[in-house]
């Protein structure tokens, strides 16, 4: 094979280059997040139950859901979370191997069984069943300087113009409104309803006849008289827009004439849909956007997009209207990203460097530092191919690999430089002469290698995804890394080189010189050592003993961890009061906790949910 490619540089080079073009493709197409993806798949079932307890809503809804969801390939467990206002979700986590899309159609499958015997109520607000993630991937907050513009215009505003487009980015699982809509509110007076002699259920049903958007039909519609000229559709005003219009809705209608109408028993308002829940930028009433990142969503692209789509929204907001992002995860992310690939660039200089200190010859550094990119490039384009990511691991072990890459290269050209020293043959000979002789060793040490790293591919569960990720960057690149040895390399050496007279062994001056001669003393001396070490072999197998049992006492106190912790610049406060506490009482609270923590100089902001 070496040979092939030594009569055939050229050919070795375009190898190379499409190993290049392809990597450089798939870094543009990879995906780029922290970690793998640790946590298994999971769907949400969302339900709405206007007016319902949280044990209403868990017995009514909830558990007939659940009944419904087992049994479902690959289901681990499930968790339900019923809450006062009755909004409640029901979380299902599955295998890391299932697919989260043949999932959601399992879910939705099972659900339609289940929805005949939900509430009319829950049906009529609509179940959801999304993919994503339980962490949010950031929030953007909606705030106003002008006092007119208060929370539930606000609320209103992003339910309808920014809600939607967010949703429809790519990689946005879900959007959650924190924050409420515009809704018509029928305050009814008990007194007034029994003086009426009136039910409740009788005012819900009135509401409900008169308004609807009916089918009026057509006039002159087909079969039609001789001599019809035209067809008109009928339009008929069902749905109604204002409170004047929801106050005129007859209740009752007495045959003396009388008419009792809504407003003559209910205080009728335009104000908001739920006053549950209200959101908070830096002390002031705001509304936010919670944004969670699909099962397969790329953290920074999405973030990226999500700032492109309110940067371009921003652009017909009404005045006074501004967005901020406050909460970021996918900055720490770059920054990690980029601190990474900043010590990757850091490690190939530090090679190259380090090559060229001890081979102290520019053309026999150059042939070794050209492998490293070629093989990290045929890397990314085996992430990709494989279904991987960019993240801090792969990463990693692109940084760690880089030092075992150089090794076959640096072995191909020691030894084509020792065989044009010693025997003086032109650098063709010479390269076909060092192949034939190491050509074997080099498979062989690759296959060993690999066979180190293969095995962290196949561990199962969320530790498997961790490994398998670190396990395909050290194997494809040791793998390239081969190839390039065995091809690129060989055809670099026959024609970089330039020969050199048998027995010269390139005597350096100057700093090399003192280089050389200082490493030496350094082998000189630890050959001695070593001498000295082997007569007293008792003594220090002890000692080795010794430094086992210390190394193995340390690791058993050492803490443990399924990932490490880091700082990401961000801290979440919980603030839980008595059950039946009042909004009022909360958000006084609320303002407390807001005031003490925006009075640090290290808080930039703080949302408030």
């Amino acid at each position: 094979m070496a040979r092939f490619f030594i009569d055939r540089p050229v050919f070795a080079w375009v190898i190379a280059l499409f190993v290049l073009v392809m990597g450089a493709v798939a870094i543009t197409q990879l995906p780029v997040s922290q970690y793998p993806r640790v946590a298994p798949p999971a769907i949400v079932v969302s339900v709405v139950y206007p007016g319902a307890s949280a044990q209403t809503l868990e017995d009514s809804v909830l558990s007939v859901i659940e009944r419904e969801m087992n049994g479902s390939p690959g289901l681990i467990y499930m968790e339900a979370v019923s809450q006062a206002n009755g909004t409640g979700t029901l979380t299902l986590t599955y295998d890391t191997n299932v697919n989260p899309q043949l999932a959601q159609v399992d879910v939705q499958n099972r659900l339609s069984r289940a929805a005949p015997r939900l509430p009319a109520a829950v049906t009529q607000q609509g179940v959801r069943v999304d993919q994503a993630r339980t962490n949010f991937l950031l929030f953007t907050i909606l705030s106003s300087d002008r006092p007119e513009i208060d929370p539930v215009a606000l609320g209103d505003y992003a339910s309808r113009n920014v809600l939607p487009e967010i949703q429809r980015i790519p990689g946005v699982g879900q959007a959650q409104l924190f924050g409420t809509e515009r809704a018509m509110r029928v305050w009814i007076d008990p007194a007034r309803l029994v003086g009426f002699r009136l039910s409740a259920a009788e005012v819900n049903a009135a509401i409900r006849a008169q308004n609807a958007q009916v089918a009026s039909g057509t006039i002159g519609d087909l079969p039609t008289q001789p001599g019809q000229a035209i067809s008109a559709t009928v339009v008929v005003r069902g749905q109604l827009g204002s409170v004047e219009e929801f106050g005129n809705i007859v209740l009752r209608a007495d045959t003396d004439g009388s008419t009792v109408r809504l407003r003559d028993v209910a205080r009728i308002e335009l104000g908001a849909q739920s006053y549950a829940t209200r959101a908070r930028l830096n002390g002031n009433p705001s509304t936010g956007i919670g944004v969670q990142l699909s099962a397969t969503g790329n953290a920074l692209a999405t973030a990226t997009l999500v700032r492109e789509r309110m940067e371009e929204l921003s652009r017909y907001f009404p005045q006074g209207v501004n967005w901020s992002i406050p909460y970021d995860s996918s900055r720490f992310v770059e920054i990690s990203i980029r601190q990474v690939a900043m010590t990757l660039l850091e490690a190939v200089v530090l090679v190259f460097l380090v090559m060229y200190l001890f081979l102290q010859n520019i053309r026999y550094t150059i042939i070794p530092t050209i492998v490293v990119p070629i093989a990290l490039m045929g890397t990314f384009a085996t992430l990709l191919a494989l279904g991987f990511s960019i993240n801090v691991l792969t990463m990693f072990g692109m940084v760690l690999v880089i030092g075992i890459v150089v090794d076959d290269a640096i072995v191909v050209v020691e030894n084509v430089e020792r065989i044009m020293s010693e025997e003086g043959l032109p650098p063709r000979e010479a390269t076909r002469k060092a192949m034939g002789q190491i050509q074997g060793a080099i498979v062989g040490i690759t296959v060993v290698l690999i066979s180190v790293f293969v095995p962290l591919a196949f561990f199962g569960g969320s530790v498997g995804n961790i490994y398998r990720q670190f396990s395909a960057v050290m194997t494809a690149s040791i793998g390239f890394s081969a190839f390039m040895a065995l091809s690129l390399t060989p055809a670099l050496c026959a024609t970089l080189l330039k020969p050199v007279e048998a027995g010269h062994h390139h005597a350096k001056r100057g700093f090399f010189g003192w280089f050389n001669r200082g490493f030496s003393r350094t082998a000189r001396s630890y050959e001695t050592g070593v001498a000295w070490i082997l007569r007293r072999a008792g003594r220090f197998m002890l000692i080795y003993v010794a430094i086992l049992g210390v190394v193995a006492l340390l690791f058993m106190r050492l803490p443990t961890s399924f990932l490490p912790n880091e700082d990401q610049g961000t801290m979440l406060v919980n603030v839980q009061l008595p059950p039946g506490a009042t909004i009022e009482r909360t958000t006084a609270v609320m303002k407390q906790v807001e005031d003490y923590i925006l009075q640090q100089p290290e808080v930039r902001s703080m949302v408030g949910v």
